[in-house]
């Protein structure tokens, strides 16, 4: 397998085996120690894969998964753990897990002693194709996810495919969102390859990943700081976070992805009369999602709350809460304003979904 590097500002993605991609650019740096953060299930199925690649490793912490623990408290044990290993500035953090790992752990180490270097080893397909690049950091607090964070680029992302194997059918569906979100965004060459894939297990990773990864780069090279275009990667997140963070509060919690899917089919339709492309646009959401996504109906009581989430979002500005579409073009993008009555009207749309909808 040959490995791609795609460069952005100031560090680069890296895709391919890690025994191509990252002895090589350790040896060109002089950290005077390595610290690695894992969750239970990373540190049992994917460390092992860097067991001869890392030298010099000062210490290490081991998270229980979940986004439940994406808190202060969390980040109160990893700031131990790096003083209990005398972390100086000099030192290297390695993130070595998916989107939970990877946003809490880049801002601990974006925060320990005003900031030390870190790298994003991303172990799922959502961290590989979406949340290991950017540099969006940041934990949840008081059941708002992400609201407390920084913008803080890594010294670099290395995706290595072999952790694919590694993941339940469930979380590799749910990283399957943001590949869908992506071709949504700007690749239709992308669009097409997911409608004719016969099912998940026989995808073509590689390929798959270098698309995806191409368009979260151009994206996030455009616009580093959320000021305009990177809004677009939000679709499908104000009322897929918001179910998110509702059920993550239930016994039976959604992933990221198929909250994302969900909040995709809703968006959609509450742009379906607003912009040109909109009944396009929903028609062909509703496409994808039904080849991948169960329908999972939404209670009605639970409205008001998302709702409630959803005006506690970053994209707000003086109360009005704004949702990120795709336009006609690719990477063009629309910006909605909503309310609670057609937030509820796009979920009940949702929830009448069925048979091959989704």
């Amino acid at each position: 397998m040959l490995s791609h590097t795609f460069p952005l500002a100031d560090y680069a993605v890296h895709l391919g085996p890690l025994s191509e991609t990252l002895p090589a650019w350790l040896q060109e740096r002089s950290y005077s120690s390595i610290f690695v953060i894992t969750d239970e299930n990373t540190h049992q199925y994917c460390l092992p894969y860097l067991h001869d690649l890392l030298s010099s490793v000062a210490g290490n912490v081991v998270l229980p998964p979940g986004e439940i623990f994406k808190t202060l408290a969390t980040c109160s044990q990893v700031w131990q753990a790096m003083l209990d290993a005398h972390l100086d500035r000099k030192a290297l953090v390695v993130n070595l897990g998916g989107g939970v790992i990877g946003d809490l752990g880049g801002f601990c180490a974006a925060t320990w002693k005003r900031g030390v270097d870190f790298i994003q080893i991303p172990t799922t397909l959502l961290s590989m194709t979406d949340a290991a690049i950017g540099g969006k950091l940041g934990i949840d607090f008081q059941g708002l996810k992400n609201v407390v964070g920084v913008f803080q680029n890594p010294a670099a992302v290395f995706v290595d495919p072999v952790f694919l194997r590694t993941l339940p059918e469930r979380e590799l569906l749910s990283g399957f969102a943001e590949v869908i979100k992506h071709a949504f965004i700007g690749d239709v060459g992308l669009w097409r390859n997911i409608e004719a894939m016969p099912n998940l297990e026989d995808a073509p990773w590689l390929a798959i990943l270098r698309a995806s990864i191409a368009v979260k780069v151009q994206v996030v090279s455009a616009d580093p700081h959320e000021k305009g275009l990177r809004m677009l990667l939000n679709y499908g997140h104000t009322i897929g976070h918001a179910v998110e963070s509702y059920f993550l509060k239930t016994p039976f919690p959604r992933t990221h992805g198929e909250a994302i899917a969900l909040g995709m089919i809703a968006e959609s339709w509450l742009a379906r009369t607003a912009i040109p492309s909109g009944h396009n646009l929903l028609a062909q959401t509703i496409t994808l999602i039904a080849a991948s996504f169960a329908h999972d109906p939404i209670p009605e009581a639970a409205f008001a709350e998302i709702w409630a989430t959803m005006q506690q979002d970053k994209k707000n500005i003086a109360g009005a809460v704004r949702i990120a579409v795709p336009g006609e073009e690719p990477y063009s993008m629309q910006v909605l304003e909503t309310n609670a009555d057609a937030v509820a009207e796009s979920l009940r749309f949702y929830n009448g979904l069925v048979g091959e909808a989704v």
